[in-house]
């Protein structure tokens, strides 16, 4: 007998941790199961955590997750023993870590192991999400549907993140650029016309004082500013892991004009699908709530999440629960509602992350159409300050000549 940490998720939607003495982690899951929970995870009570795991996370990204997902999923809706379909998969991989990655979970089910299990024994190559689902999918009996949910919901979450990250790439060199442009002209370009105009003795306009007194500010001090920049980024990231401030500034940025409808579709389409594909695997409402609170990555949807589970509890429907917390968009909820009145509410949950991924996809379009020429113009304004403050004294000295 060992000590096992688990996770699981109980009937009536509370997330449960605790240690339980045990053979193995498969006994902690059976008798989790075995009082109506849904495990989401149980590891040896030494094992790691936090950046420990952290840096032991498995060689599959998200693409090659996806694939694999599929590919499984597909063979075993085949007909394939999983022993067999994983020693087909074990083939695929250019990539040794892959390789050895499959042929570890090969070798835990042949050994007798369930494949959620074995997937949770790479401890971080696999998120709860993921083993949470198979766990779900083998206790009733439908792996193979369960991988192919699994690798829809993965495929479509990759195809959402390759679109914000893909959209933001050339504002983000755009940006880097333009500051970059910046520094240069003030640290070494504009120090370079301070002996000319000491010699003109001429007097400097206001506007090309203030451009002289911010490149010699940026020449001497800016690596006291730099310092001060990365002070503030560990100040506020040692602020946020305070759960009350990261509540209030996660809220805040749901409220913000531009940036928090952006991510209020984002996190809406996540939680959606999330919750979606947890009830087409079967796992009950309450359980597949308090699951999706494991993915939200804004602590206001979180909070709204969890106060809807509460709701649930008392017998209202998932839409009627969600509508008080004012958090998810009024569509989103109308949606939610007419799948349950239809009995559809899976189905509908799914359809509703298409409609905010494609929402996410054209307001992104549309930020990126406004950003670039904004930027453009920001930038060409302070090069022209620059070279105005630098051209003012030579025009004056000109005209004093002449």
């Amino acid at each position: 007998m060992a000590p096992f940490r688990y996770r699981a998720v109980s009937a009536s939607g509370e997330l449960l941790r605790g240690e339980m003495q045990a053979a193995s982690a498969d006994e902690v899951i059976t008798r989790l199961q075995d009082l109506g929970h849904v495990a989401l995870d149980a590891q040896p009570a030494g094992a790691a955590t936090g950046l420990g795991q952290w840096l032991r996370r498995g060689p599959l990204d998200a693409a090659a997750l996806a694939q694999f997902t599929l590919q499984l999923g597909t063979l075993l809706r085949a007909g394939q023993p999983l022993d067999r379909a994983l020693s087909l998969l074990a083939e695929l991989p250019e990539g040794m870590r892959a390789r050895r990655l499959i042929e570890r979970l090969r070798e835990r089910v042949r050994g007798g192991a369930a494949l959620s299990q074995a997937l949770e024994d790479e401890h971080g190559a696999f998120s709860r999400l993921y083993v949470s689902l198979v766990r779900a999918g083998e206790a009733s009996g439908r792996t193979d549907e369960a991988l192919l949910r699994l690798a829809e919901h993965l495929e479509r979450a990759a195809e959402l993140r390759g679109a914000v990250i893909n959209a933001l790439v050339y504002p983000a060199f755009l940006l880097v650029g333009v500051l970059g442009a910046l520094v240069l002209l003030l640290t070494y370009v504009v120090p370079q016309f301070v002996p000319i105009f000491a010699s003109m003795d001429v007097p400097l306009p206001w506007i090309t004082r203030a451009v002289l007194a911010l490149g010699d500010g940026l020449r001497h001090w800016g690596w006291l500013l730099l310092l001060a920049l990365i002070a503030a980024g560990f100040g506020l990231a040692a602020r946020l892991r305070d759960p009350a401030q990261r509540l209030a500034f996660d809220a805040r940025l749901l409220r913000a004009p531009v940036l928090g409808s952006l991510l209020l579709k984002i996190e809406t389409a996540r939680m959606a699908r999330t919750l979606g594909t947890l009830l087409g695997n079967g796992v009950p409402l309450l359980a597949a709530l308090t699951i999706s609170r494991q993915v939200a990555g804004n602590r206001a949807l979180d909070a709204a999440l969890g106060e809807a589970v509460e709701a649930v509890k008392q017998g209202l429907g998932l839409s009627a629960a969600l509508a008080p917390t004012q958090r998810l968009p009024r569509l989103a909820l109308a949606m939610m509602q007419v799948g349950e009145e239809s009995g559809t509410l899976e189905a509908m949950l799914l359809r509703v992350a298409d409609t905010y991924d494609t929402e996410t996809r054209r307001s992104i379009d549309r930020l990126l159409a406004a950003l670039v020429p904004v930027l453009t113009v920001v930038m060409t304004v302070l090069v022209g300050l620059i070279m105005l403050a630098i051209l003012l004294p030579l025009l004056s000295l000109t005209s004093g000549i002449q």
